[in-house]
C-alpha cells in the first residue's frame, strides 16, 4: 500500500455544533479525503474532487472548514510544534495537499 499524501492525528474534527472526535485523522490518500476517529473509524469520506475546504476569515490560524458529501466539518490540524506561531504549517500543507490530489492548481 503506499504512503498517503497528506497524513495528520490529533486533529479534532467537528460537525457543528459539536465535536465528533478531539483526537482524530485527515487522511489524503489514493485520491480520496477520509476523516477517521482516533480508533480509526470513518466518519466520511469522498473523492478529493468532490471536497471543499478553506479557510474562513473568522476560523483560527490552525482551523480549515472542509465540505464533505455536503456535511460542513471543522477541522482543527495542529502540531504541539505549531502552537504559537500565526498559520500553523500542518492546516497549510492540508490545503496544499487537497488541492495538488484534485489536480488544481
Amino acid at each position: 500500500m503506499a504512503e498517503p499524501e497528506f497524513s495528520a492525528r490529533g486533529v479534532r474534527i467537528a460537525r457543528w455544533p459539536r465535536s465528533l472526535t478531539r483526537a482524530g485523522e485527515v487522511r489524503i490518500e489514493d485520491g480520496r479525503l477520509a476523516l477517521l476517529t482516533s480508533y480509526g473509524s470513518e466518519i466520511d469520506s469522498a473523492p478529493v474532487s468532490a471536497v471543499r475546504a478553506g479557510r474562513p476569515w473568522f476560523a483560527k490560524a490552525d482551523e480549515t472548514v472542509a465540505t464533505v458529501n455536503g456535511t460542513r466539518y471543522r477541522l482543527t490540524l495542529h502540531d504541539d510544534g505549531d502552537r504559537g506561531r500565526g498559520e500553523t504549517e500542518t492546516s497549510g500543507r492540508f490545503l496544499a495537499a487537497l488541492k495538488r490530489a484534485a489536480g488544481r492548481s
